[in-house]
């Protein structure tokens, strides 16, 4: 079957006008990025600021823990390694019912820096993790003598040196709150398709060069992973009582230290801290929800754009460019001229997706062959960013940290 000349042209024209479009999107997300990388060093710089000049300090870490017998032996593990020698630690245990408390003990093993405080309740109007962190500084001797307040989840696994790199990277640039994005873990299924995508979104919406930026341009972020604060910053907005119903209180204490115009540093964690975030599926989809919510600040609209936005990006745009591919190779001995010119743009569009999403693994810590796997990853993010803003919407609730919620939508 011959295909009309004029068929074949505008065809050629459409799927050109795709590949063309993936170009311009991704280039543009490939100059930002680069933008990012350059004026943001990742913890590496701080470990060789800490070689060079050790920084000192009392530092407390507090570690919230809500029926984390999965991972609690782990994280203890790891910061008894750590090598910063003015550390002390507390375990808020939050009303946990499985083994957590009996792990956490095996694993500190009479290690005097360790404290634990159990917590049996959660007051009303506070969210359970917040109430748990502000137990453990309020509760522990160790946090009121503390020089810096360093709030990690219990999934985290700190590697030796960490601390200490932190603190570095804090007094070279004048912080009072340094956050980390950790290198997270790709075992499972969903966190090979779907954990990039997923940290891709929220990486858009919170640049790091905007979250360490003190121009106008500004935009508060900090990752509740992990955050280093000086004790004079975290006591001057009050800490956690002050944002004590926030399901998303990184975001909340962020924006106060800005709010008190104090200076943020959020980097990439290059190694030195890790994390698994979720064990399963069901987990992974509640846990991003939830962030998306609040950092879209509960409004339907905004998380229903940024999940049409992730699939053109992601998902169309890449499909499109394929497309423009297949069409050109067929197009070749039908028209040599449009035909090499189309598979020309689409294997430019292809390497400009392509290497863009490379580098997107490599600055994460993904495995790079994880990056083809980012149009169903994309996807997936895009059905979850759609499915909250169906909840909120819908005003079902959300359960977390053993309690449920209603987040109600800001607007319809």
């Amino acid at each position: 079957m011959t295909i009309p000349h004029w068929l074949f042209e505008t065809l050629g024209w459409i799927l050109g006008a795709g590949a063309v479009a993936t170009i311009v999107a991704w280039g543009l997300v490939a100059v930002l990025m680069e933008r990012s990388v350059r004026s943001v060093p990742t913890l590496r710089a701080g470990a060789a600021l800490a070689r060079d000049d050790p920084p000192s300090g009392r530092v407390c870490v507090v570690i919230p823990a809500w029926n984390e017998e999965r991972v609690i032996a782990r994280v203890v593990a790891s910061l008894r390694a750590e090598t910063y020698p003015q550390l002390s630690v507390v375990l808020a245990l939050d009303r946990c019912t499985d083994a957590t408390a009996a792990l956490a003990r095996t694993a500190i093993d009479g290690d005097p820096r360790f404290e634990i405080v159990e917590i049996d309740a959660c007051p009303p109007g506070w969210a359970g993790k917040v109430n748990a962190v502000h137990s453990g500084v309020t509760r522990s001797r160790a946090a009121a003598d503390a020089d810096f307040l360093l709030f990690a989840d219990a999934d985290t696994e700190f590697t030796p040196g960490c601390v200490e790199a932190s603190l570095a990277l804090m007094r070279q640039r004048r912080l009072d709150l340094l956050s980390l994005v950790p290198t997270l873990g790709y075992e499972t299924w969903f966190e090979r398709v779907a954990q990039t995508g997923a940290a891709f979104e929220l990486m858009r919406q919170f640049p790091l060069r905007r979250a360490n930026s003190m121009g106008n341009d500004r935009r508060a972020f900090a990752n509740g992973q992990y955050m280093l604060f000086s004790r004079a910053a975290y006591t001057a907005i009050n800490g956690h009582e002050a944002v004590r119903s926030a399901l998303l209180e990184d975001l909340a204490l962020a924006r106060s230290i800005q709010s008190a115009g104090r200076r943020t540093g959020v980097f990439f964690a290059a190694g030195l801290l890790h994390c698994r975030m979720y064990a399963d599926w069901p987990q992974f989809r509640r846990g991003w929800k939830r962030i998306y919510i609040e950092s879209a600040e509960r409004k339907p609209r905004r998380l229903l754009i940024n999940a049409w936005r992730m699939r053109g990006l992601g998902v169309l745009l890449p499909l499109w460019t394929f497309g423009c591919g297949l069409w050109a190779a067929y197009g070749i001995a039908h028209d040599p001229t449009a035909g090499w010119t189309l598979l020309a743009l689409s294997l430019l569009a292809t390497a400009v997706w392509f290497g863009t999403l490379l580098r997107v693994c490599a600055l994460i810590g993904a495995p790079l062959w994880t990056a083809p796997l980012h149009i169903g990853g994309a996807w997936l993010t895009a059905t979850i960013l759609a499915e909250a803003a169906r909840d909120l919407r819908t005003r079902k609730p959300t359960s977390w940290g053993g309690r449920e919620y209603d987040l109600g939508a800001e607007e319809s």
